[in-house]
């Protein structure tokens, strides 16, 4: 039996390189506005790189959050600070070099019940095991002649 979904997003180009994302699957989600850092676009929003830290990081955070709860612990609150490194490869082209999160769990209740999500929570990661792996990625051209 498959549990295979799919998600969906439209980017839409604004002007310059600022694009609208939507996703249309989700309703009452507000779109999210994306621009390159200056030179090349005005810095006006979070670019591709910045969106793939996000979600390396919501993704980490859920699944310790999960496993948490899960084991019935309380939290308090939890951030998660995430840098993501970009630099050039040996052709000269930017490329993602690592991506590094720090997660800060607070006021959770039980110490040995946060030791035990430690060894598990990033192998539900969703996100973040499939950037491990490596994502296959297709690519078409639209409205080719």
């Amino acid at each position: 039996m498959s549990e295979a979904r799919t998600h969906h997003v439209t980017l839409s180009l604004r002007s310059g390189y600022q694009f609208d994302a939507v996703f249309p699957g989700v309703d009452g989600t507000p779109s999210i506005h994306l621009d390159e850092p200056v030179p090349l676009g005005e810095g006006q929003g979070p670019n591709a790189a910045a969106l793939l830290g996000a979600a390396v990081g919501n993704c980490l955070a859920a699944s310790l959050l999960f496993c948490l709860k899960k084991s019935r612990t309380e939290v308090g609150g939890l951030e998660a600070a995430v840098d993501v490194r970009i630099e050039r490869n040996p052709e000269g082209r930017f490329r993602i070099a690592g991506i590094t999160v720090t997660l800060d769990p607070t006021g959770v209740d039980d110490a040995a019940k946060l030791t035990r999500c430690e060894g598990l929570f990033e192998d539900f990661c969703i996100v973040t095991e499939s950037v491990r792996a490596g994502i296959p990625v297709e690519v078409t051209l639209a409205n080719r002649a």
